[in-house]
C-alpha cells in the first residue's frame, strides 16, 4: 500500500495567462486544490502527502510576484482551511527554512505545526523555502556540530526534514514539464515518477486517481 505521495505544483502562473486572469488568481486557485486532495488520499488511507509549495529559487522570481505569493501564505495560514484540516486531524509539517519568510508568517506556520503536532489523520508536509541540496547541505552542517565522523544511511536521514517519515514512493509533477529540479533528491533515489500535462490548479481528485492507478501497473524492483 502507497504510504507517500509528494507533489511539485506546477503551473500556476500558465493556468493564469491561458486564462487571462492575474497571477494571484493563478496561484489562489492552485493552494485551494490542496484540501480536496488531501480528503482523497486520506480516503486512499495514504498516511503522508508533501506539497513543495514555495522553493529556495522561487525568492528570485519578481518581486511582485513573490508578494503576492507571500500575501496568499498570510492568508492561507490564517483561512478556516487550515482550520478544518486541524479538525480533521491532519498533521501540518514543514520542509524547509522558514525563517527566510517574513516573522509573521514564520510565526503562524510555527504556530500551526505545533497545534497539529499530536494529529494522526494524515501526516501533510508543506515545502516552504525548500530546496534539496539546502536540505542535504544543512543535514551535514548539523553532522559537523554534532561532530559525527561516520554515519550510515538511516542515521542521515535522521538530519534530514523528512525524519521519521516514508521516503515518498511516487512523486507527481503537473504542467508538463519533467525534471525534479532538486525536489527530496535523498528520499526520490527510488521513487516513481508521474509527469502530468495539466496545470496545478486542474489537478483534481480525478487526475490524482490516475496517478496512483499508473503507480500499481509499476514493477519497483529497488534496483534488483
Amino acid at each position: 500500500m502507497i504510504q507517500h505521495v509528494a507533489f511539485i505544483m506546477d503551473g500556476n502562473r500558465r493556468w493564469a495567462r491561458a486564462h487571462k486572469v492575474p497571477l494571484v488568481v493563478g496561484h489562489t486557485k492552485g493552494y485551494q486544490m490542496i484540501e480536496p486532495l488531501i480528503a482523497y488520499a486520506h480516503k486512499k488511507n495514504i498516511s503522508h502527502l508533501t506539497f513543495w509549495a514555495f522553493s529556495t529559487e522561487n525568492w528570485n522570481r519578481d518581486k511582485k510576484e513573490v508578494e503576492i505569493l507571500l500575501q496568499i501564505f498570510r492568508r492561507l495560514f490564517q483561512s478556516q482551511i487550515v482550520k478544518r484540516l486541524h479538525k480533521k486531524g491532519v498533521k501540518i509539517n514543514v520542509l524547509g527554512d522558514i525563517d527566510a519568510f517574513p516573522k509573521d508568517i514564520a510565526e503562524r506556520v510555527r504556530k500551526i505545526i505545533d497545534d497539529t503536532k499530536n494529529n494522526t489523520a494524515i501526516t501533510v508536509n508543506i515545502g516552504l523555502n525548500y530546496g534539496g541540496r539546502a536540505e542535504i547541505l544543512q543535514a551535514v552542517n548539523r553532522l559537523l556540530q554534532d561532530k559525527k565522523e561516520t554515519v550510515n544511511e538511516e542515521e542521515f536521514a535522521l538530519y534530514l526534514y523528512t525524519k521519521n517519515m516514508p521516503d515518498p514512493e511516487l512523486i507527481i509533477r503537473t504542467s508538463g514539464e519533467e525534471r525534479l529540479s532538486g525536489f527530496l533528491p535523498w528520499q526520490s533515489a527510488y521513487s516513481e515518477l508521474y509527469f502530468s500535462k495539466v496545470y496545478w490548479p486542474d489537478f483534481n481528485e480525478k487526475e490524482f486517481e490516475k496517478a496512483l492507478d499508473e503507480f500499481e501497473k509499476r514493477k519497483r524492483r529497488f534496483g534488483q
